[in-house]
């Protein structure tokens, strides 16, 4: 399992699987409606995920959640732009893909022979798979390492001056055992969990470094953030470029 040098995408040789998380297929259209013109960025991001998958030689494609942006509900510009665009890529790789919390209807438009996977998760061979939005089906923690999205992680760098940049990281953990004990009353060996970055570009990511104002609180989104089942504090972080910023509890 190795991650792509300066994507946010991950290959695992023994699947020869490509993973990816978040497109967020027509944000386009809810950042028109705010009066920000951006033009598509479909085409961009199949030939993107094409060079990815004919530069591993991966015969599959694992999307991990939140295919579509608009929710609830789906838009014009997803019914029209997501069934070319799994279509295309469905001629190159087999695909899996795991429902996230913004994929309402997403079955309704998925052309032929690209498997849907529910929320809680699934697994191929010793990965498990999951958006990161829904617990985790109980088989998924017989699994080596799960690969989680949803939380769009990365990391504020600030100087002196208060100028601000968020870059993307990638986090690599493991899960609390005793946690998983109380939720599921089930003893499991070391479970790794890797948090994969957002795809698309246009999504801002969360820094898990910045304390919300109010609760002077770090929050995550999901239940396996929120309920501390991740050991964070020793959690490794990377930035895209493979760069070791250290453990969450240095930063």
């Amino acid at each position: 399992m190795r991650f792509i040098h300066n994507q946010p995408v991950l290959f695992i040789d023994e699947i020869s699987a490509l993973v990816l998380a978040d497109l967020h297929i027509g944000i386009e259209h809810e950042l028109y409606k705010s009066g920000i013109n951006i033009p598509t960025q479909i085409n961009k991001m199949r030939n993107q995920i094409e060079k990815l998958i004919k530069k591993t030689g991966a015969k599959r494609l694992v999307l991990l959640g939140d295919i579509k942006h608009e929710v609830p509900g789906i838009s014009f510009q997803e019914q029209r732009e997501i069934p070319v665009f799994l279509e295309e890529l469905s001629k190159i790789a087999r695909i899996d893909i795991c429902i996230g919390n913004h994929d309402t209807f997403l079955k309704n438009i998925v052309p032929k022979g690209i498997k849907i996977h529910s929320s809680k998760g699934f697994k191929i061979k010793k990965y498990g798979f999951l958006h990161g939005h829904a617990w985790p089906a109980e088989s998924l923690l017989s699994s080596d390492c799960i690969i989680i999205s949803h939380i769009h992680p990365a990391i504020e760098f600030k100087d002196k001056l208060g100028y601000r940049i968020v870059k993307p990281i990638w986090i690599k953990s493991n899960v609390r055992s005793e946690k998983i004990f109380e939720k599921y009353k089930k003893q499991i060996k070391e479970l790794k969990v890797v948090v994969i970055p957002s795809f698309n570009k246009l999504i801002s990511g969360s820094p898990i470094n910045v304390q919300n104002k109010n609760t002077g609180m770090i929050e995550f989104l999901g239940p396996l953030m929120k309920n501390d089942f991740i050991d964070l504090k020793k959690a490794e972080i990377y930035l895209l470029d493979g760069t070791f910023l250290g453990k969450f509890h240095d930063l």
